[in-house]
């Protein structure tokens, strides 16, 4: 089971990142160019996106079961996020503040969706992902509240109302009704925006390609912070969150299922994010390369532990 999977785990990171070679290759014969990455990240932020988060809701079918079991995993997507953001609180605060707004983004918000959803499935099947799928939701949502903030916080009033009406929280208003109403949608509206939804990891990895074609990888390991935000995403958090989930009781399938979604590496929309707030996305995609490719190693550790005691 170790063995296998560290297969599963370093596949997935393989796949992610033969897209993102597309895409530096892309960038470096002129044919996707950074600058056309970068008036791509709003279709991607605005378009794609919400149909991800819209498109999760309708494909669970709502009973009193499912019910119940996507609210004690949404809940514990939440708890993970509010444990992440209070353990890194105290981080981060010296040096460049645009730096450090990246690092304490980047020690927060994992890769729950490409990362989780696929491993979930080849370790627990269906009923994994949709424990995990519950986790999304929640990133989903904190991300574009909480993590919109961090990075668009330029010293200035807080402005609730970009909090509020952004694409995340309005995708979520717009989807969960649909999943709580069992509303079937008709297939001229429910195909779009599956076939949307379908594009973001090809979107959001050629863009990431185009950024990390701009990086100088022979100084990939000149900020220290980058060891920091590895140590915080992939085992620091982790280990609280399992002992958490322990402690309340929970086993199983859930347990496992909401452990690796604990243990997943640093997100991919931290390079949309950047580019879309006008940060170093250079840097970005240096903290996405180096935590997503130490995490072939620690994932499949934490999830063989938890599957020990689950």
């Amino acid at each position: 089971m170790f063995f296998e999977n560290v297969k599963i785990a370093a596949q997935q990171v393989g796949i992610l990142y033969l897209i993102v070679l597309v895409g530096l290759v892309s960038d470096k014969i002129g044919v996707f160019t950074e600058k056309t990455a970068k008036a791509c990240t709003d279709l991607l932020f605005y378009i794609i996106t919400p149909c991800v988060i819209i498109n999760s809701f309708l494909v669970q079918e709502f009973t009193k079961e499912t019910g119940i079991k996507l609210l004690i995993a949404a809940g514990c997507g939440f708890l993970m996020h509010f444990v992440a953001i209070v353990l890194n609180i105290p981080l981060y605060r010296k040096g460049n503040t645009e730096h450090n707004i990246l690092f304490r983004y980047s020690s927060i918000y994992g890769n729950v969706g490409y990362m989780t959803l696929p491993l979930t499935e080849a370790i627990l099947g269906s009923e994994g992902v949709f424990y995990c799928s519950a986790v999304v939701m929640a990133f989903n949502t904190v991300s574009f509240t909480h993590g919109v903030y961090i990075m668009n916080n330029s010293g200035g009033k807080f402005d609730i109302k970009k909090l509020v009406f952004n694409p995340g929280v309005i995708s979520v208003l717009i989807g969960l009704p649909l999943f709580l109403l069992k509303v079937d949608l008709p297939t001229i509206i429910n195909q779009p925006v599956t076939y949307l939804a379908s594009m973001q990891t090809p979107v959001a990895m050629l863009i990431f390609g185009t950024f990390l074609a701009h990086t100088k990888l022979n100084d990939i390991f000149r900020y220290k912070k980058i060891l920091l935000v590895t140590l915080m995403k992939l085992i620091v958090l982790p280990a609280a969150m399992i002992g958490i989930y322990y402690l309340l009781g929970l086993s199983g399938t859930l347990l496992t299922a909401l452990s690796i979604s604990a243990c997943a590496p640093t997100a991919n929309n931290t390079v949309m994010f950047a580019a879309k707030y006008n940060k170093d996305t250079g840097l970005a995609a240096q903290i996405v390369a180096i935590v997503s490719f130490i995490s072939v190693i620690t994932m499949p550790l934490i999830i063989a532990a938890v599957q020990t005691i689950a």
